[in-house]
């Protein structure tokens, strides 16, 4: 698919957003007991992974995923498995957590259920994660995640999917910037915290 940058930045009008806010809780869609068990198919950003596999992911947020059908997205089976670079082998605690997001990726992310964005789709998360970082004035070193946050983002849009995700400022955002995606935001078991 082709990418026509004239159309983007027309639609997103990078020169006139200078700075966005998160909105408050009331605002945003949060899973909980009364969310349906039915519904659309998710796409779960990698934090869900971490805190499913930490066990703080709340059981009502487990039995949505059970009921529901999960898309995975190629970005976030690319920040698990960095850990196998970036994580030190002599470390005591790195053989139990590699095999952890290893049994993860082997067994519980069915290949047909894995989607990547189209070349379309990466540029518009150019843009929109360049949007994001200038508008919240963030540090160099976050240049990557909202790239991967915008990918997960305008990928779940186009799929037709709800994002999972517990990244309630980033993810808040770009639903500002476009609001064509649908957001589903959660919070960990005894945590009140909008970041990863």
């Amino acid at each position: 698919m082709s990418f026509e940058l004239t159309k983007t930045l027309r639609r997103l009008k990078p020169d006139k957003i200078r700075q966005v806010e998160r909105r408050r809780d009331d605002d945003l869609n949060f899973a909980g007991p009364a969310t349906p068990l039915i519904g659309p198919p998710l796409l779960l950003d990698s934090c869900v992974y971490i805190d499913v596999l930490k066990g703080s992911a709340t059981s009502f947020l487990r039995e949505i995923m059970n009921a529901r059908t999960c898309h995975h997205s190629s970005i976030c089976l690319a920040e698990l498995s960095h850990n196998f670079g970036r994580l030190d082998p002599k470390h005591p605690a790195t053989k139990a957590t590699l095999a952890a997001i290893a049994a993860v990726i082997e067994r519980e992310i069915p290949p047909h259920r894995i989607v990547a964005p189209a070349a379309d789709t990466w540029c518009d998360a150019g843009v929109m994660s360049g949007l994001l970082f200038r508008a919240r004035g963030y540090r160099r070193d976050r240049q990557q995640a909202c790239l991967n946050d915008a990918l997960i983002y305008l990928q779940a849009a186009k799929i037709g999917s709800i994002v999972l995700t517990r990244n309630v400022i980033d993810f808040d955002l770009l639903n500002q910037m476009a609001p064509t995606g649908r957001i589903l935001f959660y919070r960990r078991t005894g945590a009140d915290i909008d970041h990863m």
